[in-house]
């Protein structure tokens, strides 16, 4: 049975209160969508075969999927399981077109001049990160956000990038630029899963906040936090800095649902207009 149910939005007034985050069903966002009553068991969900966030949320079951950016507009299922069996809900995906940003990278080795070594360790980090994506555990999800570091936006989501005019992958983070050495904290509290410094990446932390939610620190000046150590909202994870491949001091945040990357900004919407307002 296929059932086709309206998205849940929020008025960004009323955001603000809000703990889930914002809805934004396009290329790179989330939907959230209706999958039961609170008074029944909370059944499973999954997309494209990854298990989805369920979550509680004004007397319904809640299910946040993360939407791949090369997504596709158009309309996609979701399927529930529940102790009496399977059932398949229908989802719209909007259309969302991001903006370019061209780069200039003075290091080469960080663009197309890697030698045999850097590419050997750069595949060997790919496997390892991806291991990373894949966690899950069933503890109930901490989406209560506050942004991890106070500074300037710098680079937003989703952007089309090109580094020494060659196209690359698009932006799967949310920049915000302060001077190394500025304190970068847990957004929400989570247990940490992976440390180590990366070939583009440089010193990052990786947490898991439930449930497919995970959450990435890049280009730090130092790591504050252990691999398996428990972490509470505004622990310091550790500083803002410039390791891996970057143009200056800044954090890379980087956000996965449903092993997907989504856009930060949408779990911190009483935190941008602060951020935003430091590029006027």
């Amino acid at each position: 049975m296929i059932k086709r149910l309206g998205l849940l939005f929020c008025l960004p007034a009323l955001c603000l209160a809000d703990p889930l985050p914002q809805a934004a069903p396009v290329p790179g966002g989330i939907a959230e969508i209706a999958i039961g009553d609170i008074s029944q068991p909370a059944p499973k969900a999954y997309f494209n075969k990854q298990r989805l966030l369920v979550t509680p949320h004004n007397g319904q079951w809640l299910a946040l999927v993360g939407i791949p950016l090369d997504a596709v507009a158009g309309m996609q299922n979701i399927v529930i399981e529940r102790t009496d069996g399977r059932e398949q809900i229908a989802f719209s995906i909007n259309n969302k077109k991001y903006p370019e940003q061209r780069l200039t990278i003075k290091n080469k080795r960080m663009v197309d001049e890697m030698t045999p070594a850097d590419l050997q360790r750069i595949e060997s980090e790919k496997i390892e990160m991806a291991r990373i994506k894949t966690v899950w555990s069933d503890r109930p999800a901490d989406t209560n956000f506050l942004a991890p570091v106070d500074g300037r936006l710098s680079s937003l989501f989703g952007l089309k990038r090109f580094f020494n005019n060659q196209p690359r992958n698009p932006h799967n983070g949310l920049d915000i630029a302060a001077a190394t050495g500025t304190d970068i904290l847990a957004p929400a509290s989570a247990t940490v899963i992976g440390v180590g410094n990366y070939y583009f990446n440089g010193n990052t932390v990786f947490l898991d906040h439930g449930q497919g939610l995970i959450s990435a620190y890049l280009h730090m000046s130092e790591i504050g936090v252990s691999l398996g150590q428990t972490i509470k909202q505004g622990q310091r994870l550790g500083a803002v800095g410039a390791t891996g491949r970057v143009t200056g001091p800044h954090l890379h945040w980087i956000v996965y649902l449903n092993q997907e990357t989504v856009d930060p900004a949408l779990f911190i919407g009483q935190d941008l207009p602060r951020l935003a307002a430091r590029n006027k």
